[in-house]
């Protein structure tokens, strides 16, 4: 499914190729933390066509990944695996960046069972959950 988007100036705008509206992913991280203000909320997507790029600006955020934000409202919008690999290029969006994400959008997947340990040295124990989100024009 192809879906529109746009940062909240306008200074970006894109056209997201094989969204999978289905399923969002759901990033508590430290790093997704700081750089969305919450939990980073996205769909993964077979590629971008941009329509509207003069704002769009790229950082490269750790060791394999680089995010993508507005340079002039300062929305953020994509997260783009770097790292050399099978999944390179793995590209996702920020579900409210996306026209109508929220009433075509049926599941959100958080994490997955996994230990981590975190920067302090602590073992943090990540569940994993489905959970229905209701479309908001229903």
């Amino acid at each position: 499914m192809d879906r529109t988007g746009q940062c909240l100036c306008g200074a970006v705008k894109f056209v997201a190729r094989g969204v999978q509206p289905d399923k969002a992913s759901v990033c508590h991280c430290g790093m997704c933390l700081r750089w969305s203000g919450g939990p980073w909320v996205a769909l993964f997507l077979e590629s971008i066509d941009f329509t509207a790029d003069e704002g769009l600006a790229w950082i490269q955020s750790s060791d394999i990944a680089e995010r993508g934000f507005c340079n002039r409202c300062g929305s953020s919008l994509f997260w783009r695996l770097t790292a050399e690999g099978k999944y390179q290029g793995t590209t996702s969006v920020t579900l409210g960046a996306l026209d109508g994400a929220l009433a075509t959008c049926g599941y959100v997947r958080i994490g997955e069972w996994r230990k981590r340990v975190t920067d302090s040295g602590k073992t943090r124990f990540f569940a994993d959950a489905v959970t229905r989100l209701e479309a908001l024009n229903s």
